[in-house]
């Protein structure tokens, strides 16, 4: 390998590093706003105004089994994040591909549920704990919506490229997101659901 390959690579992977590390301070400023959505939950989850409170809303083999298909979506991104490194193309399709459909059958549970909620005229507008509730899991679902649109966009670049380190530094962010979205997940599952039915 000449002298001019090795600067190369090492700038491909001196700004790969930078990206990564940019993506992770992005990170950090979500986990507050989300930490800022549990707070007011908190504080909200008991104002039902005479309506109904998180008892009668969670349902348990429901919620749990969303939790199942999201976390089974974080390790086929894995997947694609390690077929990426092992230059596996089509592994990295295919994984990707995956994820999108449980991710897809994730937020369309989740949406059914608060349409369900909205048609028994229990919408955000009913209560405080309904608002702060909504606000929640909307807003939780809006980062996995946009976790498939960025899947969709790299399975569009990855037909038409080769796995450039640039493909590769973008596939780790989609990795790095994705499993923030299930961790803020498996709180909302444990804080909201699980002790809320308790």
């Amino acid at each position: 390998m000449s002298t001019g390959n090795l600067h190369h690579d090492h700038h491909h992977e001196d700004t790969s590093s930078k990206v990564v590390f940019g993506f992770w301070a992005y990170i950090m400023t979500d986990f507050i706003m989300f930490a800022a959505l549990f707070a007011t939950y908190d504080v909200l989850r008991n104002n039902t105004y005479g309506g109904i409170g998180i008892g009668q809303v969670a349902n348990l083999p429901f919620v749990l089994t969303q939790t199942l298909i999201l976390l089974a979506s974080t390790l086929t991104c894995g997947f694609a994040k390690a077929a990426s490194h092992n230059n596996n193309k089509k592994g990295v399709l295919l994984w990707l591909a995956v994820s999108f459909v449980l991710g897809l059958i994730f937020a369309s549970m989740g949406l059914h549920q608060l349409a369900c909620l909205v048609a028994s005229g229990s919408s955000w507008q009913t209560s405080a704990f309904l608002s702060a509730y909504f606000t929640l899991i909307i807003g939780h679902a809006i980062h996995v919506i946009v976790a498939m649109l960025w899947i969709v966009v790299l399975m569009i670049q990855f037909m038409s490229q080769d796995l450039s380190s640039t493909m590769k530094t973008r596939i780790t962010c989609l990795s790095l997101f994705w499993n923030f979205i299930s961790i803020v997940w498996v709180f909302i599952f444990i804080i909201v659901y699980l002790m809320g039915a308790i």
